[in-house]
């Protein structure tokens, strides 16, 4: 598998592109969108828990769904071992809709001949992004009473994944 570009050539905010071919091929511009790595957006047992933190935005940001699927992996990885595998509820709050491209340049020896350069540059979609706004909620724990300490600490684990400002906030 390729390499991923630096999370600095995606992380500035761009108009949503999500128009892609499924039904009307004369008006898609994106040939074939690559899978979502999101593999769950609810993890743990769904019920009424009383403790609520979040995941809140700090800025305008593109979350890559490798990220998120990042922090996702490492909260429920603290929580399971820590409070319980049923004793917990973990949601995602965001989707990556948002296509990213990538515009190939060709370099090295007869280059010239075949790169087109900067013409018809819309790019090769590469992967999904989440737009995210200041003061979003991007993921919400929620556990009973008494293990916040691990839900904070899980969550924070999870922030340290993901790019731009976040902070971990209480209901």
């Amino acid at each position: 598998m390729a390499s991923l570009r630096p999370g600095r050539c995606y992380s500035r905010p761009e108009r949503p592109n999500t128009r892609v071919s499924l039904r009307v091929p004369k008006k898609s511009y994106v040939k074939g969108v690559p899978a979502n790595r999101v593999r769950q957006f609810e993890s743990g047992q769904k019920g009424d828990y009383p403790v609520k933190l979040h995941i809140v935005s700090g800025e305008d940001v593109q979350i890559r769904s490798n990220s998120l699927e990042a922090a996702r992996v490492a909260a429920v990885k603290y929580l399971t071992k820590h409070v319980g595998e049923k004793q917990f509820f973990l949601k995602i709050r965001v989707y990556p809709h948002h296509v990213l491209r990538f515009n190939p340049i060709a370099t090295g020896a007869g280059a010239d001949r075949y790169s087109t350069g900067m013409r018809k540059a819309f790019g090769k979609p590469i992967g999904q992004a989440a737009i995210v706004k200041k003061g979003q909620k991007i993921i919400s724990a929620y556990v009973p009473e008494g293990k916040e300490k691990f839900a904070k600490e899980a969550l924070r684990r999870a922030v340290s994944k993901l790019p731009g400002s976040c902070r971990v906030v209480a209901e």
